[in-house]
């Protein structure tokens, strides 16, 4: 009898520390570094404990646990501009969770909180902005574009807690007729600006002409001014010292007429 109790006793024990290590690991758990950890007793949110160890009361009691590192949601959407065109855009935003709100976050909006809040104002912005836009500005003014949507989600995701790091539009789709008409805008712009470079090269190569023009009518005139009798006298003296050097001693023969006279004495 005395053995079997004991036997007894020694399995009561047993079962008594297995309880009790069970009871010490379900008591015991840690938090990661960029986390933080949403202690819930009996499903209602208790405290939030930082990165560690940490432990918390045994079955009344459970961890669930919230990251506060920065995170990326990716939201397709699409709006009306200004002058109402259809475009649909992709838009990317790192966002992260306040540590200090984490646990309101979790009770009032729960773990969804993309879903539930970021992509609806995420669309809800980029909606608002577009509008104030034509679909030609949408393109030609992104940054702009971007800066306005991006205030406005600090400002509309604050109120949850949630922080916007920085937002990114990846890309703009038109509809196929608007694409077709910004393609014909753009080759009518090309073609403009050929026939402008056209036409200034055409003036400079006219103004190179007149230039040429007045430089050679300067030459004359400057060539005319150094003109004198003396040069002409002697350009004439020249010309009949070229004409004796030519002659072959011979006088031509006529048939009828007065004979040339040469005066011998000045040739000689």
């Amino acid at each position: 009898m005395d053995g079997q109790k004991f036997s007894g006793k020694a399995i009561l024990l047993g079962i008594a520390g297995v309880v009790v290590v069970l009871v010490a690991i379900s008591s015991y758990f840690s938090i990661e570094a960029g986390d933080r950890g949403i202690v819930l007793r009996f499903g209602e949110v208790n405290r939030v404990v930082d990165p560690g160890a940490r432990f918390k009361i045994p079955f009344a009691e459970e961890v669930v646990r919230m990251t506060v590192r920065v995170q990326k949601t990716t939201t397709k959407t699409e709006a009306a501009s200004r002058d109402l065109q259809n475009v649909q855009t992709t838009m990317v935003l790192n966002f992260s969770i306040d540590p200090t709100k984490s646990g309101e976050i979790y009770s009032t909006i729960g773990l969804n909180y993309n879903e539930r809040v970021i992509d609806p104002a995420v669309k809800e912005s980029f909606k608002a902005a577009a509008a104030r836009y034509t679909a030609e500005e949408l393109i030609s003014k992104r940054e702009q574009l971007k800066t306005e949507v991006r205030n406005f989600l600090r400002e509309r995701l604050n109120i949850y807690g949630i922080n916007v790091v920085e937002l990114s539009i990846t890309d703009f789709e038109f509809s196929a007729e608007f694409n077709r008409a910004i393609e014909s805008k753009q080759t009518a712009e090309q073609n403009a600006l050929r026939a402008k470079r056209d036409l200034e090269r055409i003036k400079v190569e006219a103004q190179q002409k007149i230039a040429s023009a007045q430089a050679e009518a300067e030459a004359l005139r400057l060539q005319r001014q150094v003109i004198s009798k003396e040069l002409i006298e002697l350009r004439r003296i020249e010309a009949q010292m070229k004409a004796i050097e030519k002659w072959d001693g011979k006088l031509p023969n006529v048939t009828g007429g007065a004979v040339p006279f040469v005066q011998l004495d000045k040739l000689q």
